[in-house]
């Protein structure tokens, strides 16, 4: 795994140039953006990959296929971010897209998968979350 990282001073934004090729469903991705954002009451930190091979077509990668990918990248480049920059979260949440989208954009082409986690002892935890 390779990580460049470009820190981009827009407010919440934070870009990086990445690819992340070591995913337990062997696909390749690239990490698109990092958002921080409030929710709430809440701070969330937002990793959005760009996943080509999701879809919903018959030859597509489906959510089941790339379940394992999001707590596994929320551990290998979600939290050494973190430390890296020194940041705080309540969520971090991690997204897959098979297409460049804007965040908050709808295509109704694009196909994205998202989970949601938090650091618990150290590491990503989907449990507790809602």
């Amino acid at each position: 795994m390779s990580v460049a990282v470009i820190i981009s001073d827009l407010g919440g934004v934070v870009h990086q140039n990445a690819s992340v090729q070591d995913v337990p469903s062997g696909q390749v991705i690239d990490l698109f953006e990092v958002l921080i954002d409030q929710v709430g009451e809440e701070a969330w930190l937002r990793f959005r990959f760009l996943a080509p091979g999701i879809g919903r077509n018959e030859f597509d990668l489906s959510f089941a296929q790339v379940e394992g990918d999001f707590e596994h990248l929320c551990n290998t480049v979600a939290l050494p971010y973190m430390q890296q920059f020194a940041l705080d979260t309540d969520v971090i949440s991690i997204a897959m897209m098979n297409r460049p989208l804007e965040f908050g954009e709808s295509d109704a082409q694009a196909t994205q998968y998202v989970e949601a986690f938090r650091v618990v002892d150290g590491a990503c935890a989907w449990k507790d979350l809602w």
